[in-house]
């Protein structure tokens, strides 16, 4: 049950955030460039928004979703396990991406003001329950990582990249709006719920105008996750940009298009199930396949990474083609188990970085294991998860997917599924094969990181060990998250 609030309480955080922003943007034009003022406001703010995001919920929670601005906002258990988890994973990545700016110049301010109008895109977005909320969040949260990816002026990589994020962007921006007209043209609302309603109903009857919007909406949802065929612009993108902000895109976004995969999907369409239910069982195989096979053939770490994150996408779908509450929470889980990993994961190669010596190559991770020995074990950690090795994570997070496969009868999808990740196994082994396994470079620099990077990192690896041992807490959010 839902009940509509005409004040802003559950637009609170989005709110404070916006007051952060405009502080933050303030003090960036008096302060030197090399000032850290921006950074500690940033952090300060994401905190401060986290626990605006749990406050306002308990306020305006009665067991119900509360919305506001005429239906056009929502806050329910869904948004705020994303949102608290999205505004904790810009956290981390500002945290370990603070040294590396720092070391290259980077426009440090002007990247941490980008970072935080991001995030309040995602937050918008998490919560939308209009299409035009929806549409709005996703442009709010896009169009400054565009800026981020090219933030290094000097680089022609990044300045290229930056620029095929944004074109391939529009690309999937307009498919998803032209998926929105005809969603608006068959149902006359932009309101999910009212959609839904009129499907259900059958007030809908024009059906080839209804698959028109169903396939060009879950084309536009799939540009965002970078998935099979739409995943062209991941690996040039992770590669081109500085790898702080590809930790930035890597991680948080994934999270925030999951919402909108959910609101779109779930929310507006629940009764085109076998219809959607098809189109994404195409997009995880040919990810998983495509994502797997194509990682193995890659000497450049970063764009290893990315090939993995479309294999990573592809298995997220697969909960939610199980079609079941179960299986919506599996998914949920394990886009929040590869955010995580992702923070971690990333997080230990911008840590090995130094000024005037770019991690980019699988060589650069030789000897690691006697170079840091820390680092070297988180590492392993997030690649045995991300592999699927028990008791980690992403062992659990696979687990409950596969599990809600069987329960709706896809063994055959299951069994595709574990044949993938025997492929996937292979060069997650790569990596760790460089790092125990053979001689570090006789003139790699020393490493050496902050204390609060160090720390942060730690808290990071031992999460992903962690709650793969103890897998309930998060579970069950990621259960209460999908309670009607």
């Amino acid at each position: 049950m839902t009940h509509t609030l005409m004040n802003f309480v559950p637009a609170t955080p989005e709110i404070i955030l916006l007051v952060i922003i405009c502080a933050t943007l303030l003090v960036a034009a008096f302060v030197r460039a090399n000032s850290q003022a921006c950074y500690v406001i940033a952090q300060a703010g994401l905190v401060l928004t986290a626990l605006s995001v749990v406050h306002t919920f308990i306020y305006a929670d009665s067991g119900m979703s509360a919305m506001a601005f005429r239906g056009m906002f929502v806050l329910d258990h869904l948004a705020v396990v994303l949102k608290v988890l999205t505004l904790v994973v810009v956290f981390f990545t500002l945290l370990f991406s603070r040294a590396y700016n720092n070391d290259r110049d980077m426009p440090r301010n002007e990247y941490y003001l980008l970072a935080l109008l991001s995030t309040l895109g995602m937050m918008i977005l998490t919560s939308a329950h209009n299409l035009l909320t929806i549409y709005m969040g996703l442009e709010l949260f896009s169009l400054p990582t565009f800026a981020m990816v090219a933030i290094q002026r000097q680089s022609f990589r990044g300045v290229e990249a930056g620029l095929k994020y944004c074109i391939v962007s529009a690309v999937g921006s307009g498919l998803l709006l032209y998926g929105f007209s005809f969603l608006f043209g068959v149902s006359g609302s932009l309101d999910l719920n009212v959609i839904a309603h009129r499907i259900v109903m059958g007030h809908v009857t024009v059906d080839p105008l209804l698959s028109m919007a169903l396939v060009f909406v879950v084309a536009g949802i799939a540009f965002k996750l970078g998935v099979v065929p739409f995943q062209m612009w991941v690996p040039d993108v992770y590669d081109g940009a500085p790898t702080s902000t590809t930790l930035f895109i890597a991680a948080a976004p994934k999270l925030a298009a999951f919402a909108m995969l959910v609101r779109l999907l779930i929310g507006a369409m629940p009764s085109l199930h076998a219809n959607w239910q098809v189109l994404l069982i195409i997009l995880a195989i040919l990810s998983m396949a495509v994502g797997n096979f194509s990682a193995i053939m890659q000497t450049n770490i970063k764009r290893l990474l990315a090939y993995s994150s479309i294999a990573h996408m592809g298995y997220m779908l697969l909960g939610l083609i199980a079609g079941t509450p179960s299986g919506y929470s599996a998914s949920l889980f394990y886009v929040m188990s590869y955010a995580i990993m992702t923070v971690a994961g990333f997080g230990v190669l911008l840590l090995m970085n130094r000024q005037g010596c770019e991690v980019t190559e699988l060589d650069d991770l030789s000897g690691l294991g006697s170079r840091s020995p820390w680092l070297a074990f988180v590492m392993l950690l997030v690649v045995f998860s991300m592999a699927g090795v028990p008791p980690l994570l992403g062992f659990i997070a696979k687990v409950q997917l596969l599990e809600a496969l069987i329960h709706s009868n896809y063994v055959w999808l299951v069994v595709l599924t574990l044949l993938f990740s025997v492929v996937g196994m292979y060069y997650y082994l790569r990596i760790v094969q460089r790092m125990y396994f053979q001689d570090a470079k006789s003139d790699l620099p020393a490493i050496s990181y902050r204390l609060d990077a160090g720390v942060g990192i730690t808290i990071n690896g031992l999460v992903v060990l962690l709650v793969g041992i103890f897998p309930n807490a998060l579970y069950t959010l990621a259960l209460h998250a999908f309670v009607m």
